[in-house]
């Protein structure tokens, strides 16, 4: 993606040495992450590990989006909340954390989860979209607004021990729509949680993101990957637009 890539300063260089020397990402690469912008909504047990490895990365500004305060039963998975901030907000916990990481980054917290009221103005302060959501309703609409945009959104989820992961390019990839045109059925809010499987998957939606955001490798586009981390076994599904997708049929690269 194209970005100001502002120059590093000394202290960036040193924090970021090790992955500058890793092939393909280099000074350009890390200087394409301080420039760019990601949403991550929400900042839970998956999006907590997006954002965290995102900010320990060197991304430049994190807008997180999460309803809400912390509960005891967010401590399991969520590693941006600590038991001491029980009570008190969940985005304001995650930027607290990942300022300590990483002072030069710029965290902007909503505390608010993605509504039709707020998708299109979150969306486009951003260069790319990290989706945790656990409600499709939410999914679907930074979906459509992604696809509207011209935004790549990396799309991760998890439920149990399985997790999935694509990485959608508006005009090159199926969108969220072409794969789930509706709910899926028996889908809720609180469902089976090991945070070991909710780190697991944000992790890998962190990389996605750098990927697509330095230039580095080849993003799941057009392919899912599925984790059944039960039998620990991964394999790659190859998808295909949908060419009646309300959201995205007819939109170019």
């Amino acid at each position: 993606m194209a970005h100001s890539n502002p120059p590093l300063d000394s202290e960036e260089r040193s924090v970021y040495e090790w992955q500058m020397w890793v092939p393909g990402f280099g000074e350009e690469g890390q200087r394409a992450l301080k420039g760019a912008s990601v949403l991550v909504s929400r900042v839970g047990g998956v999006g907590g590990a997006a954002a965290l490895y995102l900010a320990a990365a060197g991304v430049g500004r994190l807008v997180l989006a999460h309803r809400g305060d912390v509960r005891l039963s967010d401590l399991n998975r969520q590693v941006l909340m600590t038991q001491d901030w029980v009570g008190k907000s969940r985005v304001e916990s995650a930027a607290r954390r990942l300022r300590e990481l990483n002072p030069r980054l710029v965290v902007e917290t909503v505390p608010e989860n993605v509504t039709e009221a707020n998708a299109e103005r979150l969306v486009r302060g951003v260069d790319l979209v990290v989706d945790c959501a656990p409600l499709f309703a939410e999914r679907f609409l930074m979906n459509r607004e992604a696809v509207r945009q011209r935004k790549p959104m990396v799309d991760c989820a998890m439920y149990d021990l399985e997790a999935q992961l694509t990485t959608i390019v508006p005009g090159r990839t199926p969108c969220l729509a072409c794969l789930y045109p509706a709910d899926p059925p028996g889908w809720k809010r609180e469902f089976p949680v090991f945070g070991a499987v909710a780190g697991m998957i944000g992790s890998l939606a962190a990389l996605e993101a750098i990927k697509v955001l330095s230039g580095l490798g080849e993003p799941l586009q057009g392919r899912l990957l599925v984790c059944n981390l039960r039998e620990m076994t991964f394999r790659t599904a190859m998808l295909s637009r949908d060419p009646g997708c309300a959201v995205c049929c007819g939109v170019s690269p």
